[in-house]
C-alpha cells in the first residue's frame, strides 16, 4: 500500500463525493472495498445514513455469503470469507438488475428489487431483506472483492460507477478486525488467530486489487 497514492479525506469530503455521483439525476452505484477490518461496512453505513433514505440505500456484498451448510458440504467453511465462498454470480445478477432498475420500471418491468443481508450474529445470509426502490438514486455496495479480476467479479465492477478502496494503517485494520470478531462472540485468542490466519490471507488478495480503485482513501482522524 505504501507505493500507492492514498488520499487522506474527511467523512464530510467523502459524503460530498458520494452525493455528487447523483447530481445529474438517474441511478448511480458506489462501491466501497478494502481488506477485512478496513471499516467498509461502517463507512458505507455512515454515508447512507448521512445522505438519508430518499437519496441512498446500502446493498452489502456480504449478503451473498454461501450458507454454512453449503460451505461445509464444499469443504470451504474454514476459509469463509475467501472469494469462492460467495455466490458471486448471484451478486453480479443483482447488481445488473439494480443498474437498469429505473429503465426496467419505465418499460413495465419489476419495481422494487430485494437484496439479501448478512447477519453476523447468525453468521448466515438472509434473503430479500433490503428493498431497493427505483426512485432511490444512489446505491452503495460494499465488499471485499469488488475489484478482483477473476470472473465473475469484473462483471459486477462494470456496473459500478466508482469504487473506493478504504486503506487504514495495517495496525488499525487488524485491531479493528480483532475487536469485531470479539464483539460477535469469539474469544480474544480465537479472534486473533482468525484475524492473522484466514482473514490475513484474504487481505493479501484484496490489497493486491487496490490499484484498480478510482480512489484509495484513508479517513483522517477527524473523519
Amino acid at each position: 500500500m505504501n507505493t500507492l497514492d492514498v488520499a487522506e479525506l474527511t467523512f464530510a469530503q467523502l459524503t460530498d463525493r458520494a452525493r455528487a455521483l447523483v447530481a445529474g439525476g438517474g441511478r448511480a452505484v458506489l462501491g466501497i472495498t478494502g481488506a477485512p477490518g478496513a471499516g467498509k461496512s461502517t463507512l458505507a453505513e455512515r454515508i447512507v445514513a448521512e445522505l438519508g433514505p430518499e437519496l441512498a440505500v446500502l446493498v452489502p456484498m456480504d449478503g451473498f455469503h454461501l450458507a454454512n451448510e453449503i460451505l461445509h458440504d464444499l469443504g470451504r467453511h474454514a476459509r469463509k470469507g475467501a472469494h469462492d465462498t460467495f455466490d458471486a454470480w448471484g451478486y453480479v445478477a443483482l447488481m445488473q438488475r439494480i443498474r437498469v432498475q429505473q429503465r426496467g420500471v419505465a418499460a413495465g418491468g419489476e419495481d422494487i428489487v430485494y437484496a439479501p443481508r448478512f447477519r453476523r450474529d447468525l453468521e448466515e445470509p438472509i434473503g430479500s431483506a433490503i428493498p431497493v426502490r427505483p426512485e432511490t438514486p444512489l446505491v452503495v455496495t460494499e465488499g471485499n472483492y469488488l475489484l478482483l479480476d477473476r470472473q465473475p467479479w469484473p462483471q459486477a465492477r462494470a456496473v459500478i460507477d466508482e469504487v473506493w478502496f478504504l486503506a487504514p494503517t495495517e495496525t488499525q485494520r487488524i485491531d479493528q478486525l480483532i475487536e469485531r470478531h470479539e464483539r460477535f462472540g469469539r474469544s480474544p485468542q480465537e479472534a486473533r488467530e482468525r484475524s492473522l490466519g484466514s482473514d490475513q490471507r484474504n487481505a493479501e488478495v484484496i490489497t493486491a486489487t487496490a490499484a484498480r480503485a478510482d480512489l484509495i482513501v484513508r479517513l483522517t482522524p477527524s473523519g
